[in-house]
């Protein structure tokens, strides 16, 4: 699906390089702005730094058009680019919903634990940034560690994690290093990304992420970085005037990486987000804010660079009929439109701000069957195939027992975990289950299922002595 004609599409990009090349961006120090300036890039008489549109087409050129993202086990890993539609949380909630008695309470370092843990055991999703902030964790530096240790030590996929400084990025890498058993290991096995807020919209360069932007590249980090401007807020109230400046944004980001290391990796997150502009709040489950992710992903696309959209932000506070259809087009429609990363996308409710292990679990199920619209119709010899047909019809006159209707049951259909497919009469004799409970139930066996293997306890171990652990060991 393409949101924008080619036209549009072409207007919004020219659009997006008149924006670097005649306003440009501000924030960036003179550490960063030099190297830039040397390529070609002025300040203008207020400051701000001008980038001409064949500066930025040089980096966008050096840029890699695919990324291999490691997993930490490495069969796990993901390409980046061009490669298919993979689905990832992300996020920074402050509060989880009881599956119970339905209250909120602050998360905690052991929910973000099961958050990834359940996400480990969620065939539909590929990928895991951190979805939540551990409140009972408060000194940065800690935090950044121990996030990172709950994140690594629940899942074995691709992951993600966001530095409060630059001062975090050592630490941590290092942490990753004891994790894969070996000094300089994590470097040639990068299974989590630095997620990188570098820009402050409008068009402003955030120092701090510069600074963890550097310093992660020079550990070896994969980088993502991150604008994501509110229409109506922070970007024009316009839909395609958000477009354009987002995109100024990122692509500013793509020339602030290839001035440090040209041909490093990077993936964009672009995440032009909406305004209810009645009250000025986020909306993350309005059809705009379903297009326009969608028509983010065409125009990264377009340009051949490796990217990330949001979908997925349902404004509903729990999991109802407003989640799952919020969830389900937004999310559809960025799988549709060719993205290569949807994030934000699983597990989240309340506008982002609150994490839930069991909406991830039902979330899981729908992207199991977003992702099959978005594989298609297959057409092969043998699917029109008269003498199946005539075999049909001159004999029991249904597919039911057919040869090929047993060999096509588990590639060709994906079948839900927790949606009920019961005839009305059944459901009633068993009880109407709810999708909820179904939900609650699966969290409880995974959790229960403890630990997974694949950091190893000596692993654990060494980590544990060197750094300050707060997630208790689990059996």
């Amino acid at each position: 699906m393409a949101p924008l004609t080619m036209n549009d599409r072409d207007a919004i990009i020219d659009h997006a390089f008149a924006i670097l090349e005649n306003i440009g961006m501000s924030g960036l120090t003179d550490r960063y702005a030099s190297p830039i300036i040397e390529a070609g890039a002025r300040h203008r008489d207020d400051g701000r730094l001008l980038m001409p549109r064949s500066l930025v087409e040089g980096a966008i050129s050096r840029s890699p058009s695919s990324v291999e993202l490691p997993g930490f086990v490495e069969e796990l890993g993901l390409t980046i680019g061009g490669a298919g539609v993979h689905i990832g949380t992300g996020g920074a909630a402050v509060q989880t919903l009881d599956p119970v008695d339905g209250s909120y309470r602050d998360s905690t370092l052991y929910d973000l634990w099961a958050m990834m843990r359940v996400l480990d055991e969620s065939p539909n999703i590929h990928y895991g940034l951190r979805p939540l902030i551990a409140r009972d964790v408060g000194v940065e530096l800690e935090l950044d560690i121990n996030t990172a240790f709950a994140v690594t030590a629940a899942t074995a996929k691709p992951t993600g994690l966001s530095f409060t400084s630059a001062a975090s990025v050592d630490p941590v890498v290092d942490m990753l290093d004891l994790a894969l058993g070996a000094p300089g290991a994590f470097a040639k096995q990068p299974f989590s990304m630095a997620v990188v807020v570098h820009v402050v919209p409008p068009l402003r360069f955030a120092e701090e992420g510069c600074e963890i932007m550097e310093r992660a590249i020079e550990r070896g980090m994969i980088i993502q970085t991150c604008s994501a401007g509110q229409a109506g807020a922070t970007s024009p109230a316009s839909l395609a005037g958000a477009l354009a400046q987002g995109l100024a944004e990122i692509l500013a980001g793509v020339v602030l990486a290839d001035s440090m290391k040209p041909g490093h990796p990077c993936i964009h997150a672009f995440m032009p987000f909406v305004s209810d502009l009645r009250s000025g709040a986020m909306t993350g489950g309005s059809g705009e804010a379903a297009i326009v992710s969608a028509a983010a992903a065409q125009l990264l696309r377009s340009l051949n660079l490796p990217h990330a959209v949001s979908a997925g932000i349902t404004d509903s506070k729990v999991a109802d009929s407003q989640a799952g259809y919020e969830k389900g087009y937004t999310v559809a429609l960025s799988a549709h439109s060719g993205a290569d990363m949807v994030q934000l996308s699983v597990g989240m409710l309340g506008s982002i701000m609150v994490a839930s292990p069991e909406s991830l679990v039902i979330d899981n199920d729908m992207c199991g069957a977003i992702l099959r619209s978005v594989r298609g119709v297959e057409v092969e010899p043998d699917y029109l195939d008269l003498a199946i047909t005539e075999s049909v019809v001159s004999g029991d006159g249904h597919y039911l027992g057919h040869e090929q209707t047993l060999q096509l049951m588990r590639s060709e259909y994906v079948y839900p975990d927790l949606g009920d497919r019961l005839s009305v009469a059944e459901w009633v004799d068993a009880g109407k289950p709810e999708l909820w409970d179904a939900a609650r139930v699966q969290v409880q066996q995974i959790l229960a299922g403890g630990r997974p293997e694949h950091l190893s306890r000596a692993a654990e171990s060494a980590i544990r002595n060197q750094f300050d652990i707060e997630l208790p060991e689990l059996p």
